[in-house]
């Protein structure tokens, strides 16, 4: 069966984010004054095969925390879609 993962990394958020703070600063110089605070991640979408959903979020998991995961700096969520919902 196909599968879809989203992958939403992101910093940890007790450490600094110097991209977050970068992009902050060029909100307020833009206007946008109510900007309290950004964090800056990024997002991965992974497209495999597995038997089944609970296979598929095992497999996902594995990818996080073999490769697409630092765990010493980043926190990760995944949303995991079926067939033609991905």
């Amino acid at each position: 069966m196909r599968f879809t993962g989203i992958v939403s990394i992101h910093l940890r958020e007790d450490l600094l984010d110097p991209q977050g703070k970068a992009v902050m600063s060029g909100l307020k110089q833009l206007g946008f004054d109510m900007v309290e605070n950004v964090r800056v991640g990024k997002q991965l979408k992974v497209t495999f095969q597995a038997e089944d959903g609970e296979q598929a979020v095992a497999r996902l998991r594995q990818m996080c925390e073999k490769l697409l995961v630092n765990p010493v700096i980043e926190d990760y969520d995944t949303v995991l879609m079926a067939g033609d919902e991905a």
